[in-house]
């Protein structure tokens, strides 16, 4: 089991052939402090400014270095995860998110939408597309560009990694360009599992966002359904 803080910073050095090329710095988790996107710091300091007690900084993964399975979001959420500093905690889509984590054996303690509410993740990490908060919840495609290297090399430091979750497109398309794979060989569906080479499956699902689910496009049974097939491919490999 893992909580959050326990280490984010994991050597990439391991006996697994890379699944994408290592980026030069070997970082998987960016710097709090980040200051790669100028768009994304501004808005982080007048963050710093109106919300002083909030994380306000790049967000780091979650979960064990030897999960099997990770879930690729987004970014953070502007009153969830930039404010918590936990992916996907503190806002709506964490709520349903964490709540199937549990049903399906991913987690133990109870989620109490803060970080020290105690949850651990076991067999699953959570990351981000992007690591810091995007004004709007849009990143811009140079943003998403220049954060992919933490993704290519988070995904590299989990030796035991079978299974992407992607959740919503953009995730998909980032993670697929992290694994150097051609967009249009695999294109995005709910529930699609995607061979993508070198032992690893790629599984997508509509973003576990309120809009998503208040407007039907992803139910709770729909998003079971996600992590049941997950747990399939898993027990295959």
């Amino acid at each position: 089991m893992f909580s959050l803080y326990s280490l984010y910073n994991f050597s990439i050095s391991n006996p697994m052939k890379p699944k994408g090329k290592v980026h030069a710095s070997g970082a998987a988790e960016p710097n709090k402090e980040c200051a790669l996107c100028p768009r994304l710091v501004e808005f982080r300091a007048n963050s710093q400014v109106e919300e002083p007690d909030w994380f306000n900084g790049a967000v780091p993964s979650f979960g064990p270095s030897d999960a099997r399975l990770l879930i690729v979001g987004l970014a953070p959420g502007l009153k969830g995860a930039h404010r918590t500093g936990r992916p996907f905690t503190g806002d709506y889509a964490g709520d349903l998110l964490y709540a199937t984590l549990g049903e399906f054996g991913y987690s133990s303690g109870d989620y109490a939408s803060h970080p020290d509410d105690g949850l651990a993740l076991k067999d699953c990490m959570i990351t981000n597309a992007v690591r810091c908060v995007p004004p709007k919840n849009k990143p811009t495609s140079a943003e998403i560009n220049t954060c992919r290297q933490f993704l290519i090399n988070r995904i590299n430091a989990l030796p035991n990694l079978k299974v992407i979750m992607a959740l919503g497109r953009i995730a998909h398309e980032s993670t697929l360009k992290a694994l150097e794979c051609r967009l249009a060989a695999f294109p995005f569906g709910h529930a699609a599992n995607h061979d993508v080479g070198n032992g690893l499956s790629l599984i997508d699902s509509y973003h576990c966002s309120r809009y998503n689910t208040n407007t039907g496009r992803l139910t709770t049974d729909m998003f079971r359904d996600v992590f049941q097939k997950i747990g399939g491919v898993l027990d295959q490999k």
